[in-house]
């Protein structure tokens, strides 16, 4: 065997090794405590969008200085919930294509800590009080952010639509 044959037949299989273990570890993702960072999107960016939805949809929307759009549909009488109450509701919530990603039903509720929802149902189911109906369209850095969640289901950097109506509070 000449050595410039020598060379090719070792070099064939060496330069695959090489490739693969490139590969391999080019596609591994780093999993570290804070290695992940994303910016989430200034409200102001998703206003016109959200806007847009509201008017497609019919909702005549009142804009928080935290740049959530709300429009009160019944506001309800007795008890408003707090930053600590626990919090009954029926819901369905979509995104601005109008998938439905969630959703209690008609006839049952979803209890929960209003300390432990996103920030725009924090911000926003305050406004009424027990029996109130509300529609939030949430920008997405008050909801789920630049990390989107539901492992897929909401996208990064999606502002929200939910219908609410506040059964009971706790």
């Amino acid at each position: 065997m000449t050595e410039t044959r020598l060379m090719k037949t070792a070099l064939i299989p060496f330069l695959a090794i090489c490739l693969c273990a490139f590969s391999i570890q080019s596609c591994q993702v780093n999993y570290e405590p804070g290695s992940y960072s994303c910016t989430n999107l200034d409200p102001s960016v998703e206003a016109p969008a959200m806007l847009k939805f509201a008017a497609d949809n019919g909702i005549t929307p009142v804009k928080d200085s935290s740049g959530l759009l709300y429009e009160i549909i019944a506001q309800g009488t007795g008890q408003t919930p707090t930053f600590s109450s626990r919090v009954y509701v029926t819901y369905t919530a979509q995104l601005m294509d109008g998938t439905i990603f969630d959703s209690t039903g008609s006839s049952s509720t979803k209890d929960f800590l209003l300390s432990e929802a996103i920030k725009g149902w924090q911000i926003g189911l305050p406004k009424i009080q027990t029996n109130g109906h509300i529609k939030l369209i949430i920008p997405s850095a008050l909801g789920y952010g630049c990390a989107g969640a539901m492992s897929g289901r909401i996208p990064p950097n999606s502002p929200l639509y939910y219908d609410i109506i506040l059964v009971s509070v706790q």
